[in-house]
C-alpha cells in the first residue's frame, strides 16, 4: 500500500476528471492538479524550503486558495489564516507559528504583508499562469528535485480556541488527512459524479477537509467559490449543477430565507445531501431544509483536533436524526467520566476519541497535552450520551469556548485584547445564546474609577485589534464581575446572570 501522505489522496483518480471549477476561470483536471503539484514542489525544494518546514498562505477564498492548499500540504506544512485578520493577530500568529515563508496574492494590500517584512519572514507573491485552468500559479523560477514526506510529518498546521488565553496549536499530519478524507468521503458515499460548492471560509477544518480533501479522495469535483454569498447561492448551485453542499447553520438559515420564496428553483438542484457541522444544526432548520430541498440533511460532529470528522447522521435508507449528530464516522468515540472510566450507553458524561485522523498532540504545550489525553483518548471538552441507537448527542459543554456560527472564540484571548485598554480596569466575556448564531459575545467591563468610557468605545478599539467575529455583541458596564461560591470566575453563568439566558 502506498504511503497515507497528502498527495496521494488522489493518485487513484482518473485524470481526465475534473477536480476544481471556479467563479473567474476554467476547470481544473487531475491531470493537471498533479503536474502542478509536483510543479510547485520543485519550486519550494528549489528555494532551500524542506518537507519539514510551514508555509502560511493568506488568501482569499477560491481556486488560488483551494490549490495552494493542496500543493503546500503535500509537500510541507500549510498554515492557512484568516485573510481578515489585524496586525496584531498576524504578529502573534505568525511569532507562533514561525513558518519560513507567507504566501500572498500579487500586490497584496492585507496587513500581513508589514507583519512579515516587521518579522524578516519571505513574502512569496502567487503568479497565476495567464488564461490558464482554476488554481495554478508558480511562486519560484528554480525548481530542483524534492523527498516526500512521511506520514507522521505535519501537513497542516491550525490555531485552535484553549481556554486558557493563548490559543493552541493543532499541528495535522499527512495521515490524519488522508484517513480523514477517506472517513468523511466514505460516510458521504462520495463519487466522481459529484460536484460541491464550496461555501466555506478554506482557513477552516471544515471547508479544508469536508469538502476539498474529502472530494479529491472520490475524485469528486468543488466549485472553489469567493466565499459565501446567500444571495448568489441558488443560482450559483444551479449553474454550477452542484450535487451537495456543506456548512454551518448560519449559512443554512441564510439560504432558507431565499430558497423558500423560490421553491421551485430549490427542487430543481436535485441535490444528493445536504451537510451541517461545525456547530449545534437547530431541529426547526433541519426540518426546513428536508422540506425546501427534498434531500437527506446529514448533521456531523466535527473539530480541529480530530482533521474534522467524528461522528456523522448516515445517509439513507438509515436515520437521520434531527438534534443527534450521528454515529461514529472514522475514529472509536465514548464517553468517559472524569476520572478516565468509560461510561455505558446512554450514561452522560466527556465525549472521548482516538483514531488515525485524531491529533497526535498540541505543539508545545505539554500541559494541554496532559490535560487533552487520558489512556490513549482525546478528550473534546463536550459533554454528550449515546442514544439506544447508538447515536450521539451533545448535551453541553465542559470548556468556556464560545462557539458562534461554527467560529470558535476563546473569551480569555477577547478578555486580555480589551484589558490592554488603559481605561479598562477588567473584562470578562462569555458566550450567550443567540438564535441564528447558536451562541454570540457578551463582556461584561470594569472601567477605571473616575474614568468615563462608553460602549462605542469599547466597540471601536474591539474593531482596531480584532477580527469582525471576536467583537462583543453585548457590553454590560459594571461595578463587580459575579463570582461563584468560592470566589472563581464562572463564565458559564454570566448570561444568566445578566438575563441573557433562561
Amino acid at each position: 500500500m502506498s504511503k497515507r501522505i497528502v498527495r496521494n489522496i488522489f493518485e487513484n483518480v482518473n485524470d481526465e476528471n475534473i477536480a476544481l471549477t471556479s467563479e473567474i476561470s476554467t476547470k481544473l483536471n487531475y491531470k493537471d492538479l498533479k503536474s502542478f503539484i509536483d510543479k510547485i514542489s520543485k519550486q519550494l525544494a528549489g528555494n532551500g524550503l524542506s518537507n519539514k518546514d510551514r508555509a502560511a498562505i493568506v488568501l482569499p477564498n477560491g481556486p488560488y486558495m483551494a490549490s495552494s492548499f493542496l500543493a503546500i500540504s503535500s509537500y510541507m506544512s500549510a498554515a492557512p489564516l484568516n485573510p481578515s485578520y489585524k496586525s496584531e493577530e498576524y504578529e502573534f500568529y505568525l511569532k507562533d507559528l514561525n513558518p519560513k515563508i507567507v504566501l500572498v496574492e500579487k500586490n497584496s494590500k492585507n496587513p500581513v504583508v508589514d507583519v512579515a517584512k516587521k518579522l524578516k519572514i519571505e513574502l512569496c507573491e502567487i503568479n497565476p499562469e495567464k488564461d490558464g485552468p482554476s488554481g495554478i500559479f508558480n511562486i519560484y523560477e528554480k525548481e530542483s528535485e524534492y523527498s516526500l514526506p512521511d506520514e507522521n510529518d505535519e501537513a497542516l498546521v491550525l490555531h485552535t480556541s484553549g481556554t486558557t488565553s493563548r490559543p493552541k496549536i493543532v499541528p495535522l499530519t499527512n495521515k490524519n488527512i488522508f484517513s480523514s478524507a477517506e472517513n468523511i468521503s466514505k460516510s458521504l458515499n462520495l463519487s466522481k459524479n459529484d460536484h460541491c460548492l464550496n461555501i466555506m471560509p478554506l482557513f477552516h477544518i471544515h471547508g479544508l477537509i469536508a469538502i476539498l480533501a474529502s472530494s479529491m479522495k472520490a475524485g469528486a469535483s468543488v466549485c472553489a467559490s469567493n466565499g459565501f454569498n446567500a444571495i448568489k447561492f441558488l443560482d450559483m448551485a444551479k449553474s454550477e449543477k452542484i450535487t451537495w453542499y456543506s456548512g454551518v447553520p448560519t449559512m443554512h438559515q441564510a439560504i432558507l430565507l431565499r430558497a423558500s420564496r423560490n421553491l421551485e428553483v430549490a427542487k430543481l438542484l436535485k441535490l444528493r445531501l445536504i451537510r451541517s457541522s461545525s456547530a449545534s444544526l437547530p431541529p426547526a432548520v433541519f426540518k426546513d431544509l428536508n422540506d425546501v430541498f427534498s434531500c437527506p440533511v446529514i448533521e456531523a460532529y466535527g473539530m480541529t483536533e480530530a482533521t474534522h470528522q467524528m461522528t456523522s447522521n448516515p445517509l439513507p435508507p438509515k436515520q437521520q436524526k434531527a438534534g443527534f449528530v450521528g454515529l461514529p464516522a472514522g475514529p472509536e468515540v465514548c464517553i468517559m467520566n472524569e476520572d478516565g472510566e468509560v461510561l455505558k450507553q446512554g450514561d452522560e458524561g466527556e465525549v472521548c476519541i482516538k483514531g488515525e485522523n485524531v491529533t497526535l498532540g498540541y505543539d508545545n504545550n505539554e500541559e494541554a497535552n496532559k490535560t487533552s489525553f487520558t489512556n490513549g483518548w482525546f478528550r473534546t471538552g463536550d459533554q454528550g450520551y449515546f442514544d439506544n441507537e447508538g447515536y450521539l448527542k451533545i448535551s453541553g459543554r465542559l470548556k468556556e469556548i464560545i462557539n458562534k456560527g461554527g467560529e470558535k472564540i476563546s473569551p480569555l484571548e477577547v478578555d486580555n485584547v480589551l484589558m490592554d485598554h488603559p481605561l479598562i480596569d477588567q473584562a470578562v466575556c462569555f458566550g450567550y445564546e443567540d438564535k441564528m448564531l447558536g451562541e454570540n459575545i457578551a463582556s461584561a467591563i470594569i472601567i477605571k474609577s473616575g474614568e468615563a468610557f462608553s460602549e462605542n468605545d469599547v466597540l471601536e478599539y474591539a474593531q482596531e485589534k480584532l477580527a469582525k467575529f471576536k467583537i462583543p455583541k453585548k457590553i454590560f458596564f459594571v461595578e463587580e464581575i459575579p463570582k461563584g461560591a468560592t470566589g472563581k470566575l464562572q463564565r458559564n453563568v454570566l448570561a444568566k446572570k445578566f438575563g441573557l439566558n433562561n
